[in-house]
C-alpha cells in the first residue's frame, strides 16, 4: 500500500514496523521543513498506533543527529552539536525528537525498539536530483559538465555503499538476535574528503574540470562513525565495498540509465 506515512489508514496491526520514511536530501528537506518533520515525528506517532502489542519497531535515524561534531569518530554517546533553529534543523531535530519519543516509549511502556543511525549512504538507484555529493558528481561528469564542489572540499564524509548499509540494517533489525536497543551507528569508518571523491569521479570520465562554489549553510565539517557497538552487536558485518569500487559501480549504473533514456 502506498501512502504518506503520517496519514496511513488501515485496519491491520503489524508484528514489525520499520520507519524509514523521510526526505534525506538536504535540498529537499530545506525546501520542505514541515513535510520533513511531519514524516519523521507524526509518522512515528501513526505507526506506533499500528503496532501489535509486543511488536518490534525499527527506526532509521541519522548521523545528522550529531550536527557539526567536535569529536571524531562519533560514538552513539556523543550528544552532538546541532542548531535547533538552523536551516538543517527540520531534518536533524525531527530525527532527534523521534528518537526521544521512541526511547521514552521503550522506557515507560517496554516498546520493543531498535534504532539505527546511518552515515552517508550512496549507490545505484539514487535520484539524479538528489542533491548529495556522489550522485551530483556522477551526473554532472556524465553530462560533460564541471563537477561542483561546495566550499574548499575538505569537509569529510564516511561513504557507505548501499549494499553494505542495507546488509547492516538487516542484520541489526532482524537477522541477529540482540537485545541492544540502539541507537546504533551503521556506516563506513573510512573518512574521505568531498574533494577527493570529486577528483576520483573526474578521473573515471577522462578528467572533467572541478569548480568551487560557496559552502551551503552549516554544512558539517566531518562525519565518521565509531563502530564499536556495531562490531559488538554484528561482529560478522563490515563495509566491504571500497568507495573506489562503489563510486565506479554507481557511475556505471547512472551511465546505463542515461543511455536508456537517450535511446527511448
Amino acid at each position: 500500500m502506498k501512502s504518506d506515512v503520517e496519514t496511513l489508514q488501515t485496519s491491520e496491526k503489524f508484528d514489525e514496523i520499520y520507519h524509514l520514511a523521510s526526505p534525506a536530501s538536504p535540498p529537499w528537506y530545506m525546501q520542505e521543513p514541515k513535510r520533513t518533520i511531519s514524516a519523521n515525528l507524526l509518522g512515528a506517532f501513526r505507526l506506533l498506533d499500528l503496532l501489535k502489542r509486543g511488536g518490534r519497531f525499527g527506526f532509521t535515524s541519522s548521523s545528522e543527529v550529531y550536527g557539526d561534531p567536535l569529536i571524531s569518530p562519533q560514538p552513539e554517546s556523543y550528544k552532538g552539536q546541532v542548531d535547533c533553529t538552523g536551516p538543517r534543523s527540520s531534518y536533524d531535530e525531527s530525527k532527534r525528537c523521534t528518537e526521544s519519543l521512541l526511547f521514552e516509549m521503550q522506557r515507560t511502556q517496554g516498546l520493543n525498539l531498535k534504532v539505527i543511525r546511518p552515515f552517508n549512504i550512496y549507490g545505484p538507484r539514487t535520484r539524479a536530483d538528489d542533491g548529495r555529493a556522489v550522485s551530483n558528481f556522477v551526473t554532472q561528469a556524465l553530462s560533460g559538465r564541471p563537477i561542483t564542489v561546495f566550499g574548499d572540499g575538505l569537509q569529510s564524509r564516511s561513504w557507505g555503499y548501499v549494499d553494505d548499509i542495507v546488509d547492516g540494517f538487516a542484520r541489526y533489525f532482524w537477522i541477529n538476535e540482540t537485545d541492544y536497543k540502539g541507537p546504533l551507528n551503521i556506516g563506513n569508518d573510512r573518512e574521505i574528503s568531498v574533494l577527493e571523491v570529486a577528483q576520483y569521479v573526474s578521473s573515471l570520465v577522462g578528467g572533467v574540470p572541478i569548480v568551487f562554489k560557496p559552502s551551503p549553510p552549516q554544512d558539517p565539517t566531518n562525519r565518521r562513525p565509531d563502530l564499536t557497538n556495531a562490531n559488538y552487536v554484528m561482529p560478522e558485518w563490515s563495509c566491504k565495498v571500497s568507495y573506489e569500487q562503489g563510486v565506479a559501480m554507481t557511475l556505471d549504473w547512472f551511465r546505463e540509465k542515461m543511455k536508456a533514456r537517450a535511446a527511448g
